[in-house]
């Protein structure tokens, strides 16, 4: 027994990395259950480790009295005479168990309690081991899937890389290779304690600082980064060093840096822009490759308004809106894009005022407006059936349109003859106030 003992205790202590004292305690705990799973639960009970023998030695004490009344506690005179003939009433007596007359049950209790308090001390070893590598990239290989979730084995701990955390459209095997972000590292719950990420910005931000040279060293810095996983990214970097092309050197020669990093995110388009303090100026970068003519910052919303060529408009917004999506995430401020014959409509009050009415939108009210009925009054002397082909509406919509015009106008005429009427009244009542005095 006692060679099995040590034979636990060293073979746990080599293939968890745990410290052969807590495999001890562990095996001292479990037998002290054991034990009092043998003889009840009120026993007193004592277990120690013999390092000299490498035994467990578990100990009953019970007090010697005349007649026994606890027998969980106590034992009698006479039976403590036949294992200590010296022994007297009042003194505590204790005897040493043989382990195997525990049972079956007590010693699966045992070994239960056993891997319970190893699994305990290997997750708290797997968590002073990570917790510090938080935002790190781990590279592990596929073990099993989950719901959705994908365990990775990182070696002796286990990760999870949740659905949520992954790229769009990414198939695995199982014992695939995969790399990811350590985003989080928690402490107590079930396995995995470890999540992992393909999809936040900091992944990107990770490869970079790998296969650049000029970002490790402190020379290249990554100011910001925004992602579409799976689809397109933007990043903005900047340099210290005035004879270093940052863009250039997360480019790579032939773009042999990007690329990798491409490879990595399966195909994931990444622009990489020069990072400039200026908003205004950062923007440029940010929409390439379209053009920008103007940009109006309004510092109190953090907006910018953007007007590029009216034949730039599409690329500048992008498919789906993703370019200037990913722009407005990368400076941190709302981009509202537009043409420049969009912008001169807006600086038309009367188009302005088109847009009042019940069911006029911008892009109704721009095709009217470039068609010649550029304001109320003429979209009222306008024919349904023009206004329906110029717009692109039935009949009965552009039907509406006018009669929503024409409302519009004769209510503002109302209020606008109330207030002529206001305002001869005031002048009246001046001019005989003028007089009286």
């Amino acid at each position: 027994m006692a060679g099995e003992v040590r034979k636990i205790v060293e073979q746990f202590s080599k293939e968890k990395g745990i410290p052969r004292q807590i495999i001890i305690e562990a095996l001292v705990e479990g037998m002290r259950a054991a034990a009092r799973k043998r003889f009840g639960p009120r026993a007193e009970i004592d277990v120690q480790y013999n390092e000299d023998t490498g035994e467990i030695e578990v100990f009953r004490f019970r007090q010697v009295v005349e007649r026994v009344k606890d027998p969980d506690r106590e034992i009698s005179l006479e039976e403590a005479r036949s294992l200590d003939p010296n022994v007297q009433v009042g003194d505590e007596i204790g005897v040493k168990i043989d382990v195997r007359e525990l049972g079956r049950i007590a010693a699966q209790l045992a070994k239960q309690i056993l891997f319970q308090k190893v699994r305990g001390a290997e997750r708290e070893l797997i968590y002073q081991e990570y917790k510090d590598r938080i935002g790190q990239i781990v590279t592990g290989f596929v073990h099993r899937f989950d719901r959705g979730n994908i365990i990775v084995s990182l070696g002796r701990a286990e990760a999870v890389l949740p659905t949520a955390e992954q790229i769009p459209n990414e198939r695995y095997h199982r014992g695939d290779r995969i790399r990811a972000l350590i985003l989080e590292v928690h402490r107590a719950g079930r396995d995995p304690q470890i999540v992992l990420s393909r999809t936040h910005p900091d992944f990107l931000r990770r490869l970079f600082e790998l296969e650049v040279p000029e970002i490790k060293e402190g020379i290249v810095k990554i100011v910001a980064v925004a992602r579409e996983p799976g689809s397109r990214a933007k990043m903005a970097v900047v340099s210290s060093d005035p004879d270093v092309d940052p863009v250039g050197a997360c480019v790579g020669l032939k773009g042999s840096r990007v690329q990798a990093v491409v490879q990595e995110l399966k195909g994931e388009k990444i622009d990489i822009i020069p990072w400039n303090p200026d908003p205004a100026r950062l923007v440029y970068n940010a929409l390439a490759p379209a053009e920008c003519t103007r940009v109006i910052i309004d510092e109190d919303s953090k907006t910018l308004e953007v007007i590029v060529p009216d034949d730039q408009l599409s690329l500048a917004i992008g498919k789906q809106g993703q370019n200037v999506r990913l722009a407005s995430k990368l400076l941190g401020w709302r981009i509202d894009v537009m043409s420049e014959s969009q912008y001169m409509r807006r600086q038309d009050p009367f188009f302005l005022e088109m847009l009042e009415i019940d069911g006029m939108t911008e892009e109704i009210a721009a095709k009217l407006y470039d068609q010649g009925i550029n304001s109320l009054s003429a979209l009222v002397q306008a024919d349904i059936e023009q206004v329906a082909e110029i717009a692109r509406l039935r009949d009965s919509e552009a039907k509406s349109l006018i009669e929503a015009a024409q409302k519009y106008l004769e209510t503002k005429a109302s209020v606008q003859s109330e207030q002529d009427v206001t305002e001869e009244n005031t002048l009246e009542v001046s001019s005989a106030e003028g007089v009286e005095s």
